[in-house]
């Protein structure tokens, strides 16, 4: 089965992802994060099913989200409010995500890569 792969093609953390993925024959549905921005509604679903805390969505290294000041300002943001934020620019948003729809990871980390999609 398919994975769903958000990406930014000129993200090295993204091609090093991809590059493991198609090593072990792990089909793609390739979505590039900023042409296609994930809608809220879909953020709200990889949320969901993550697990994870909605912050671990930023993309803290980003230059959009030094320039938007939010290291300070997410500490008072609804989960709402970051929702709609990141659902407003790809560039905001972690990545690669990476979905089957019932397993959802955020970023590339190998040994988190080889739990989740080789199990």
């Amino acid at each position: 089965m398919a994975v769903t792969f958000y990406w930014y093609p000129k993200c090295s953390t993204c091609k090093n992802a991809k590059k493991w993925l198609e090593g072990h024959s792990i089909p793609l549905n390739e979505v590039h994060i900023v042409e296609n921005a994930p809608s809220k509604e879909v953020l709200t679903e990889l949320y969901e099913t993550s697990g994870m805390e909605l912050k671990k969505f930023f993309n803290t290294s980003g230059m959009k989200y030094r320039e938007l000041g939010l290291k300070d300002k997410l500490k008072t943001m609804t989960e709402d409010e970051m929702l709609d934020l990141l659902s407003t620019d790809g560039m905001l948003v972690k990545r690669p995500i990476v979905t089957d729809g019932k397993k959802v990871t955020v970023g590339f980390n190998e040994k988190q890569f080889e739990d989740t999609w080789l199990s």
